[in-house]
């Protein structure tokens, strides 16, 4: 079967033909209908520092999968051959694109237990991103920030994660401010339901956020987001534009704020996520390619000329 394979940093994906995986004893093999384009595949294909997570090689990349269960291992009892499901990356048996093969290939092999149910009327599309992009973007949020009605949020960043985000945060009932330097995006902002949006954090100083979740991670962005919470205030950081922070004593001092990290997420965040895509309420902007146009894709992330998620589209269900 066809597939897409990273062999080495600073090199293109190596189109292959690999053998059909076989479900052994409590896995599932799915037909893989869509699969998403994340900016940690551009990451891995980028820097070095990728590499030690990216075992063995070479290795089908791609995290966001979703598609029809076409095969079960023996011993697998509630997942059925015909299934709609995705594919949690974070479930703790090793993530599809790093450890295992993932997604840039027709057909995927995991655990039973990593499945996650499409809800009716939730497309394979939005089910792919659903798996990383909505479940971290939810995770961050909701999880590690505790975002709860009534509460001030701010956003930073308005690219795949922080569109959705941000209408999770709407939905929730915070009010959600959005700090995002590309005005182009503005108006998505304001079709989310945010009350306003600036162009640098700094903006926000002494504003009293509860809350800002970070989905830029520009160093600077976090540092300055610690200047515009509350007392005791949050921010949550899950963007790694940046590998360092440069924070001032007196700002965390003062604010005794706290700062938490965030990655990926849960089942339950996955199936939380899905839930709201599935009725309407969040609707993030994807946009479809084909198979044989991942590395093209991957290349417009790396030099940022798309806004929202890509999505290739594998088979057609």
């Amino acid at each position: 079967m066809k597939a897409w394979q990273f062999t080495e940093t600073h090199q293109p994906l190596q189109r292959a033909e690999i053998p059909e995986p076989v479900p052994r004893p409590g896995e599932v093999v799915l037909d893989v209908v869509a699969a998403g384009l994340c900016h940690s595949d551009v990451g891995a294909m980028t820097d070095e520092s990728w590499l030690e997570y990216i075992t063995p090689r070479p290795m089908v990349i791609g995290h966001e999968i979703a598609g029809v269960v076409s095969a079960v291992g023996a011993g697998v009892t509630d997942v059925r051959i015909g299934d709609r499901v995705g594919v949690c990356p974070s479930n703790g048996n090793g993530a599809p694109g790093y450890r295992r093969n993932g997604g840039f290939t027709e057909k995927h092999l995991c655990l039973a237990e990593d499945v996650v149910p499409m809800p009716n009327g939730l497309s394979f599309a939005l089910a792919a991103i659903g798996t990383d992009a909505g479940m971290t973007s939810y995770h961050a949020l909701v999880t590690r920030g505790e975002a709860k009605a009534g509460m001030k949020v701010g956003i930073i960043g308005l690219g795949g994660l922080g569109q959705i985000g941000a209408r999770v945060a709407v939905i929730l009932g915070c009010d959600v401010h959005v700090a995002e330097v590309n005005e182009a995006v503005w108006p998505m902002a304001k079709e989310i339901g945010a009350t306003s949006v600036v162009k640098d954090v700094l903006e926000w100083e002494g504003r009293g956020f509860d809350l800002i979740v970070d989905y830029a991670g520009y160093g600077t962005t976090t540092a300055n987001a610690v200047k515009a919470v509350r007392k005791q205030g949050r921010v949550v950081l899950v963007g790694m534009a940046r590998m360092e922070i440069p924070l001032q004593t007196m700002d965390m001092i003062h604010h005794q704020a706290e700062i938490r990290g965030s990655s990926g997420g849960t089942k339950a965040d996955v199936a939380a996520i899905y839930e709201l895509l599935a009725s309407g309420q969040v609707s993030p902007v994807v946009t479809m390619i084909d198979f044989e146009d991942i590395p093209a894709g991957l290349d417009d992330l790396q030099h940022h000329r798309m806004s929202g998620r890509l999505v290739a589209q594998i088979h057609h269900a």
